[in-house]
Parts: structure tokens; C-alpha cells; sequence
């Protein structure tokens, strides 16, 4: 009796930079990806150097992009003003130089960043099946690329975030008013940056309170930390974090806890949609900055809901 003969498959590969005998519309995903972060990192870039117009008077509203404001001429700064050891020569002083290099390090180095950018915009792979630039492969093994492996310091840093954007999420909902009602705006600085002129330092500064309320500006607001925390809780690291290193889940030596199990299990229900939540917090982030910025500079009116 004959035995059928062994068939194998291979994949329609073609020699050279974009080769290919795929019939699919393989690059839409590829430019879609590509522009959507350089269109990101080209926003966000210009936005942490201007230093102004990243908080609104008379509401409680921060650009994500801007916090925690360490030193910086809104009242949500811990330090008001410039810090000292800016010195002449830097570019000028904006409080997002001081701390966006964490959540950007975090992205940067994220798993699913990673295999977007290397084949959205150093083509390398550009897809599977086409042909790539260059011949060999060189992995993560030399600089730069090696020091990728510092994401997981980079992720306590975002937890950290995950809670200060959700607390300014919370009191984005919290409006400043006088005692009539009317919207408090005596603060020292202007959205500007400049000194405000109507501020009088020699006299204490009015009776006011706050009151709940919801705006556009606000829901966007509360809405970037809930995003943030399904990207970074859903993290390929911390799923290593918190169900690694463990033969077994329960009974034994060596075993991890029920509680390990359920931390694993809650991470790796996120982490089945790490890109998603990581695409859909990008947009949201660079949304809440675009919003705040619009209406501090008085381009939109402050949508309030109530």
C-alpha cells in the first residue's frame, strides 16, 4: 500500500525590501500604525516644550501631559515658579521636561510599542511574508536596544501615574467658585505662564469653595487614567510580576498563593487586549492635552454638562 508523500508549507517570501507575493493589503496596518505615532510623538513633543496654556483658570483641569507638576506657575504646582537650577541656556523652562521621560521611557519600552514601531516605522519586519531591509538580524543583544530591558523599572513608575492622573481625573470635577457663585480666578500666574496683574500678594486671597460638576474637559479627563490603568495593569512584565517564577499555583513547595493565581489571572485578562488599551490610552492622552490647551487659550468654550 502507499504511504501519501510529506508536504510542506512555506511562506510566499520574496528577496528584497518589500518582496512579496501576499494578495492582501498588507501595509494599511504598517502606515496606519506609523502615523498615528509619529503624528503622537511630533504633538506631544511640541506640547511638553511650550510650558503654557496646559492648565485652565477658574476649573481644576491639568494636562496629563504636565503632571504632577513639580515646579511649574499653575496652582497645582508642588513648587510655584521656575526651579533654580534651570540655568540660562536650556530651553525654556516647562514643567513636562521634568517628568514626561518616565510614562514616554514606559511606552518606549513596552512589549507591544516594540513590535509596533519595528515594523511600522523601522520596517524590521514590516510584515510576515515581505521582504525586509536587511539581511541579518540583529535582535535586542547591542545598544540601544538592550537597555529595553529596564521597561519593568519604567512600569512602577507608570503604577505611580496610573493614581496622580486618577486623582486629577477627580478633582477635574471639582470647580472653583467665590462666595457668590461666581468662577474663582485669582491665582498668581496666568494660563500664559506671565504674572497675573490683578493678583495682589499683600492681601490674602478670597473665601472660595469648590463645587462637583461635569464638563467635556472633565469626562476626558477621568476617562485618561482608566485607560492608562487597563494598558498598564495589562503589562506583559507585570504579568511576569505577579504569576512568575511560581511552578504551580497552589499546594506545594514552591506554589504560588490563590492570591497569586488571581493577580495573574485579573493581569492576563487585560493583557489580551494590551494593544488595544495601549493604542486607545495614546489617543486619550493626547486628546486630554489637545482639550485643556484649546481652552485655556480660549479657542473652545468649556463644555459643562452641569
Amino acid at each position: 500500500m502507499n504511504q501519501p508523500s510529506a508536504t510542506t508549507a512555506t511562506l510566499p517570501q520574496g528577496s528584497g525590501f518589500g518582496a512579496t507575493m501576499r494578495k492582501d493589503n498588507w501595509w494599511i496596518g504598517p502606515i496606519g500604525i506609523a502615523a498615528l505615532l509619529l503624528s503622537f510623538l511630533i504633538y506631544s513633543t511640541w506640547a511638553a516644550f511650550q510650558g503654557a496654556y496646559y492648565w485652565v483658570p477658574g476649573t481644576n483641569y491639568l494636562s496629563p501631559f504636565y503632571s504632577p507638576e513639580i515646579w511649574g506657575h499653575s496652582p497645582h504646582a508642588f513648587i510655584l515658579g521656575q526651579p533654580g537650577f534651570w540655568q540660562s541656556w536650556m530651553p525654556p523652562f516647562s514643567a513636562a521636561l521634568l517628568i514626561l521621560g518616565l510614562p514616554a521611557g514606559f511606552r518606549l519600552t513596552c512589549y507591544y510599542y516594540r513590535k509596533a514601531y519595528y515594523r511600522s516605522i523601522w520596517l524590521d519586519p514590516v510584515a510576515c511574508a515581505v521582504g525586509e531591509p536587511r539581511k541579518s538580524y540583529w535582535g535586542e543583544n547591542a545598544l540601544p536596544l538592550i537597555l529595553w530591558n529596564v521597561h519593568r523599572y519604567f512600569l512602577y513608575a507608570a503604577i505611580v501615574f496610573v493614581f496622580l492622573l486618577g486623582y486629577d481625573g477627580i478633582i477635574a470635577h471639582m470647580f472653583p467658585v467665590n462666595a457668590d457663585g461666581t468662577s474663582f480666578t485669582n491665582v498668581q500666574y496666568l494660563a500664559t505662564g506671565a504674572e497675573n496683574p490683578a493678583f495682589d500678594k499683600t492681601k490674602p486671597v478670597e473665601a472660595h469653595h469648590h463645587v462637583f460638576g461635569m464638563s467635556l474637559v472633565s469626562l476626558v479627563l477621568i476617562l485618561n487614567p482608566l485607560l492608562l490603568a487597563g494598558y498598564t495593569f495589562g503589562c506583559h512584565s507585570l504579568r511576569h510580576i505577579v504569576g512568575g517564577r511560581k511552578d504551580c499555583f497552589a499546594g506545594g513547595s514552591g506554589c504560588g498563593t490563590d492570591l497569586h493565581f488571581k493577580a495573574w489571572s485579573f493581569v492576563s485578562f487585560l493583557n489580551r487586549n494590551h494593544a488595544t488599551w495601549a493604542m486607545l490610552s495614546l489617543v486619550v492622552v493626547g486628546l486630554a492635552d489637545v482639550l485643556v490647551r484649546l481652552v485655556a487659550m480660549g479657542k473652545i468654550s468649556d463644555f459643562r454638562f452641569f
